[in-house]
Parts: C-alpha cells; structure tokens; sequence
C-alpha cells in the first residue's frame, strides 16, 4: 500500500522544451488531495474483500457482497501504482538514498511494528488460529516474508505488501535518476515496458510456470510501481495525454468488475485493472492542479485517507479476532449481517484513529526529527567566547 500524505505530493509540471524536460524538478510542489482521498477508496476495497471472505452475510446479501468486492484485491494493486506516482511526485532534487530511507521508515515502520504485536497476541489467544515460528515472526517484522511464498500470510496476512513495498523503496534510489533522464517518449516506453512485463507475468503465472503465485512476490509488483512512476514523470513534464477523471474513472470501475469474468484472482487480475487505476492517478492529480472539480479532494475523503494506512493494517486482525465470537463464516441475515460488518467497520476505523494519532504521527515526528542548527552568528559567538572553568 502507498503510505505518502498529501503533505509529500508537492510539484506543477515544466512544459517548455527538451532541455527542461529532462531537468530535475523543483522542490516545492503543490498538493494532490485527491490521491489521499483515493487512497480511502482502496482501503474499503480490500475491508469488502476481507468480509466477503468471513462469510458475515449469507443468501442474496452474501451473492451481493461477493459481486461487490471479490475483486477487492485489486485495491492492492491500486495502491502499488499509486506508490510509484507519489514517491516520483514528491522526490528531491539531490535527496541521498538513507535519507529517503529514513523518511519511508517512519513512515510505515511504527504502524507495522505495532500491529505486528497485536497479530501476535491474536494467534496466541485464540485457539484456532496458528502460532509463528521465530523465523516466520522475525522474517515479517524485517518485512522480508513475501520473498518466501509459504510465509506471505503469516501474523497480520495484509503486511505482505509493505515487504513489497519495502523493495520499490529499495529500487527507488535507482530508477528516480533514471526517470530524470528521460523526456517523455523515454518515459512513455519505460511504460509500455512495464505494462508489457505484467502481461507476460500474469501469462506465466496463469499457466503455471512457477510452483508457487507470483501474486505476493515483490519482485513481480515492481511494474505496477514503475508503472506509477512513469505516469507521474509524464505529468511533472506536462505532458500527460490521458483522459479525465470521469472516464478514467469508468474504466477502473469496468475493470475491476471485469476480474470474475476474466480470472479467478491473483496475479492475472492486474491485467483487468492496472489500465484503468494507471489512467486514474494521473488525471485525479491533473484534477487538482488544475482546480477541476474531484470528489476525492473534499475534506472527509482527505482524512479517511489519511487513516486509510493504519486501516488497511488493522482492519483484518478487527475481522480475525471477532471470529471467537462470531465463529467461521456465519452467514448472517442481511439485518445481522449489515450489523456485524458495520460493527466490524467501526472498530476497525476507531482503532486505525488511535494508530494514526498516538503511533503514526508522533512516531514519525520522532523519527524525523532533528538536532535545531545555531545561527551563524551565534556559533561564531560561541567559537570565540572563553571555554568555561570547570572544577
């Protein structure tokens, strides 16, 4: 899942020239609210896969939940576009790799130890649900588990993506100066061969030319992300072509539902989105540079965004844990079962609150923060005055 704030998405586009175009950018840029309220969005996919999953409603509310989200998945995806789009928006000119490292760290490190702990005290107390090994804890607390197949759903099974995350971080360092380089036909090849890469990787892995789905291996995520970050380089030069939010909008939502009827799932179910989601990025940020009108820029979007990381980490211990109560797959009635996934969702979001407030923000006003650097003028004072007698 993409983790950047509004606060990180700064920049207006350089429209004169190839020598501008291949310049870097310069360091302030404006804000994309919209790409925050996205994020919301996303978030909600992945909860509606995860409860269809649970099975809370049974008969035509259950049939209507699995039409609704058994795409849910692909809200992941989503979100690996969106990744490789913020972090070239907000990228500095001359930022030195452990810098960028440091920032990406508090940004998804704090939250991930912290449900971390919680996954381990849910496959410790409820009887069903089977207990880590050490390996299998101290691989997912160094997000290296998706590396590994017969460990991508282990503790909290939705941090496979952060170890995904945590290798685009890896590569950025490298493909940024790359992107720098390039004008925009560069980079619009740069993204046919991303596209053209996840087409051969979903037609490798729906024929089975592995042991194991290539669905969590990070390596395979890297063209959605390249993808993204092609899609922004291409708005940083002013030069984005693609259609507006309405229709790219239409798209994504023609994609998606598109995914029962062309796959069951995993890795093949990119190719049904990764059009639409990679078209709808860049034109929600056009949207807002450009002041045209966006839903996801209205104020409540913007902060269930900005939830929307701590959500996405919570959500599915909220849903493991309740199954002490509610046992596996109860198939409610639509009144019980729209009560319970609505209970489900109001914990969850509470508790994405509390992580947000007293573990994301504060942990990385922390981790960020540094020594205050004296005048000049008074550290030339203090280099000439006397050293002080000490007993």
């Amino acid at each position: 899942m993409t983790t950047a704030t509004t606060r990180e998405l700064r920049t207006p586009p350089a429209r004169d020239g190839a020598a501008t175009a291949r310049s870097s950018p310069p360091a302030a840029q404006p804000s994309l609210p919209s790409l925050t309220g996205l994020r919301w969005m996303a978030a909600l996919l992945v909860f509606g896969l995860h409860v269809n999953n649970f099975g809370y409603l049974g008969g035509t509310g259950g049939r209507l939940v699995n039409w609704a989200f058994s795409p849910g998945a692909t809200g992941v995806s989503f979100f690996f576009v969106l990744s490789g789009f913020v972090l070239t928006w907000s990228a500095r000119p001359g930022d030195r790799p452990l810098s960028f490292w440091r920032r990406r760290i508090a940004r998804i490190y704090p939250v991930h130890l912290v449900t971390l702990v919680v996954a381990f005290v849910v496959a410790c107390t409820l009887t069903h649900q089977a207990r880590p090994t050490a390996k299998q804890a101290l691989s997912n607390a160094l997000l290296l588990h998706s590396w590994w197949q017969p460990w991508w759903q282990t503790l909290n099974p939705v941090s496979w993506s952060l170890a995904c995350e945590a290798f685009f971080y890896a590569v950025f360092p490298l493909l940024i100066p790359l992107l720098r380089r390039l004008g925009a036909r560069g980079a619009t090849a740069l993204g046919g061969l991303s596209a053209a890469a996840l087409l051969v990787l979903a037609w490798m892995d729906l024929h089975h030319w592995w042991s194991h789905s290539i669905y969590s291996f990070p390596a395979a995520r890297l063209p959605e992300f390249v993808l993204g970050a092609v899609t922004a380089r291409l708005v940083l030069l002013g030069r984005w072509r693609g259609p507006g939010m309405e229709a790219s909008l239409a798209l994504a939502v023609i994609g998606y539902f598109l995914v029962p009827q062309a796959t069951h799932g995993g890795y093949p179910a990119t190719v049904c989105t990764i059009t639409g989601f990679a078209l709808l990025i860049p034109a929600a940020a056009v949207a807002d540079l450009h002041g045209l009108p966006s839903l996801w820029r209205r104020g409540w979007m913007v902060r269930l965004g900005e939830l929307s990381f701590a959500f996405y980490m919570i959500h599915l211990l909220v849903l493991r844990s309740a199954t002490s109560l509610l046992g596996t797959k109860p198939r409610f009635g639509a009144p019980a079962g729209l009560a319970v996934t609505a209970g489900a969702f109001a914990v969850s979001l509470a508790l994405s609150w509390v992580l947000y407030e007293a573990v994301e923000r504060p942990a990385r006003r922390l981790l960020l923060r540094r020594r205050a650097v004296p005048p000049p003028e008074r550290t030339a004072a203090r280099r000439e005055a006397p050293a002080p007698v000490r007993d």
